[in-house]
């Protein structure tokens, strides 16, 4: 165990597998039963790393592999970039191509064609022709 962590709370698992491991001392002699009856009882309520460290901190092995797995630690990345890469002014044209062309048939159905629906055909058509643009150069993926 991380002695840096002594915080990280338990699961049922960790805590049945230290009864085994006590029930084992027991049979091996190194815990007489009324020791035995004290440790399993704080096994039971213990909540995290460090309490269950305490109960095995004069024992050998077996011990709950919790103890004896090392923790995970974050690190931060170094030189983590802060923002997103930057995007070429064409990328952004083209995943922006299909909602500003839906705001513009909004825009002239509502002042220069109204009544006239086949506006609405024009983020359709941006779509349709972003969509063969990007897919140009790649390999078919069937």
């Amino acid at each position: 165990m991380d002695p840096d962590l002594p915080e990280f709370r338990i699961s049922d698992a960790d805590r049945q597998e230290a009864l085994d491991a006590l029930s084992e001392h027991v049979r091996d002699g190194r815990l007489d039963i009324d020791e035995y009856g004290e440790r399993s009882a704080r096994v039971t309520t213990i909540k995290t790393l460090g309490e269950l460290a305490e109960i095995f901190v004069d024992l050998p092995r077996p011990r709950p592999a919790v103890l004896d797995r090392p923790a995970r630690r974050r690190e931060p990345a170094e030189n983590a970039p802060a923002t997103r890469p930057a995007r070429s002014p064409g990328t952004w044209l083209a995943s922006s191509a299909v909602p500003l062309s839906a705001i513009l048939a909004i825009v002239l159905y509502f002042t220069i064609a109204r009544g006239m629906f086949l506006v609405f055909l024009i983020p359709v058509v941006v779509a349709l022709l972003v969509g063969a643009a990007n897919g140009r150069g790649r390999p078919d993926a069937r």
